[in-house]
């Protein structure tokens, strides 16, 4: 309750919960907004007019109506591959943490195996191998992100098993799976929120820069897509800024609202940055 009320509280916070919620509203409802069909084709390299807000592509489909599908698409998977890499790091990270001996090394020695690769190169790899698709590019930036989450909550679970009150339950005959959802879920559940929030962000991120690459899903429009098709196809040489630049703002803009909500959140949750900041 006390981070919650934090959270509404905090200017910062609330500037990043309306762009966000501005986008995924527009998401959800985009069938309704978009002015045109987004696979319908006009006259090709138009202008911004009353009729395109953002001008046609190379191929006369509608910008604008590409722009709001896209924030469907990037969404889904940010928050699709942020649950993935959240949930095995979480999972990992408490199993290590609580657990302690033979598992606690055989984890994180394999978290440290996949921390040490590069994401970037790995997860284009394992993407050419796979081929485009939506539903491959979220396992596959899930399965890369969870590391640096098992990490971070593997030294929460380790502050809160040493602590007075997990130590008396267990002396009174309390079970590991109770004490993990009785006493360490609670204490490193503000930890989790703020590493999905940042993760989500991350995995847009790679997203978009897998897009541009050419390795995503040419069916879905997302906003790195559409950047990915501005750059081959002429919109940067022909100077079509209205082309490039709104899927660019429109990235930069969810992960600033990310990084403020994730921020707030940690500032919520330690008494200590908040003091820090106070000064």
């Amino acid at each position: 309750m006390r981070l919650a009320s934090h959270v509404k509280t905090n200017r910062l916070a609330m500037v990043g919960m309306i762009i966000l919620w501005v986008f995924i509203l527009g998401a959800v409802f985009a069938q309704l907004l978009m002015p045109h069909d987004p696979w319908r084709h006009f006259v090709p390299f138009m202008s911004p007019s009353v009729t395109h807000v953002l001008g046609t592509d190379d191929v006369g489909r509608d910008i604008f109506s590409e722009l709001i599908l896209g924030a469907r698409v990037s969404l889904t998977v940010g928050f699709m591959a942020g649950l993935i890499a959240v949930g095995i790091g979480v999972l990992v990270g408490l199993l290590a943490g609580f657990r302690r001996g033979y598992l606690d090394e055989i984890l994180m020695g394999l978290t440290d195996v996949v921390l040490v690769i590069p994401a970037l190169p790995l997860v284009i790899l394992v993407s050419v191998y796979l081929g485009p698709g939506i539903w491959y590019t979220i396992l596959v930036i899930g399965l890369v992100f969870w590391p640096s989450t098992a990490r971070v909550i593997r030294s929460q679970v380790l502050s809160v098993r040493q602590s007075g009150y997990v130590e008396s339950a267990r002396a009174l005959g309390a079970g590991d799976g109770w004490l993990m959802r009785r006493h360490v879920l609670p204490n490193v559940l503000p930890l989790i929120l703020a590493k999905f929030v940042l993760t989500v962000a991350a995995a847009m991120l790679m997203e978009a820069s897998l897009s541009f690459l050419g390795l995503g899903d040419p069916m879905a429009k997302s906003w790195g897509m559409m950047l990915h098709y501005a750059f081959a196809r002429g919109g940067f040489i022909r100077e079509m800024w209205w082309w490039y630049v709104p899927p660019g703002v429109c990235i930069s803009l969810c992960i600033l609202s990310l990084t403020l909500i994730s921020f707030s959140i940690e500032e919520g949750s330690d008494p200590r940055l908040r003091r820090a900041l106070d000064r």
